[in-house]
C-alpha cells in the first residue's frame, strides 16, 4: 500500500496525507463511531476523492488504523516485574487495559476480521504484539523452558487477555472492567502454575 500511495515522486507529502487519514481513523475508533474512508478523511481536512486513492476499502482502512495503535514497548511493560511470571501476567494485564481502553474500535476491528474470516478472504492480519513480547520474557528466563513447552504456553496465555477475553468477559459473564482485570490475573496466574508450576517461595521465577 505504502509503495502504490507514493509513486508519483511525492513521497513525503504522500506519506503524511496517509498518515493523517489513518490519525481520522483512529479517533474515529477511539471514539466508538463507524469508521468509513470519507469520516476518516474528513476528520484531518482530506478530500473524500483523495482518501480513496490511498484507502478504497474501509476494512483495510480499519485494519490498518487498529494494527498501528500506539501499544507500550516491553520494556515499560514489564518495568516493574522482578520475574517471569510477573512480565506474563504484565503483558496480559497491559493487553486487556488496551482492549478496554479502545473498547468501540476494537469490536469493529473484530467483527471486520471475522467476517472477512469467514468469506474465506485472505488479507486482515493481526498484529499479534502480545506473542512478541510473551518471547521476549521467556527469552530472559534463565529457566530456559523447552521450545515446545515455550509454544504450548505463549498459546494458553494469547487466549487468555485482549478483545477476546474483553469480550467473553463483559458481554458473556457480566463483568465490569475491573471484575474482567482481576479475571484476566486469575487466568493467567493458572496457566503459568500449569506451565511453569506452583509458586515456591524463595525461587524467582
Amino acid at each position: 500500500v505504502f509503495e502504490s500511495a507514493m509513486s508519483d515522486g511525492r513521497p513525503n507529502q504522500k506519506a503524511r496525507t496517509r498518515r493523517a487519514i489513518l490519525d481520522g481513523a483512529r479517533q474515529l475508533l477511539r471514539d466508538g463511531e463507524p469508521v468509513t474512508v470519507a469520516a476518516a478523511a474528513a476528520r484531518q481536512g482530506v478530500s473524500k476523492a483523495t482518501a480513496y486513492r490511498y484507502f478504497s476499502d474501509p476494512d483495510i482502512l480499519v485494519s490498518e488504523a487498529m494494527l498501528d495503535i500506539e501499544v507500550k514497548p516491553y520494556e515499560e511493560i514489564t518495568l516493574e516485574a522482578s520475574n517471569l511470571r510477573a512480565r506474563l501476567t504484565a503483558i496480559n494485564l497491559y493487553f486487556l487495559d488496551l482492549a478496554l481502553a479502545y473498547e468501540g474500535g476494537l469490536r469493529q476491528f473484530l467483527g471486520r476480521t471475522l467476517t472477512v474470516s469467514a468469506s474465506g478472504v485472505k488479507g486482515m492480519r493481526r498484529g499479534a504484539r502480545r506473542i512478541s513480547m510473551y518471547r521476549q520474557a521467556l527469552s530472559e528466563d534463565d529457566g530456559g523452558l523447552p521450545a515446545a513447552q515455550q509454544e504450548k504456553l505463549i498459546r494458553a496465555l494469547s487466549l487468555a487477555t485482549g478483545i477476546e477475553a474483553m469480550t467473553a468477559l463483559l458481554d458473556v459473564a457480566g463483568a465490569g472492567p475491573e471484575e474482567a482485570r482481576e479475571a484476566v490475573r486469575t487466568v493467567t496466574q493458572a496457566i503459568l502454575d500449569r506451565c511453569l508450576g506452583p509458586v515456591v517461595e524463595g525461587v524467582g521465577r
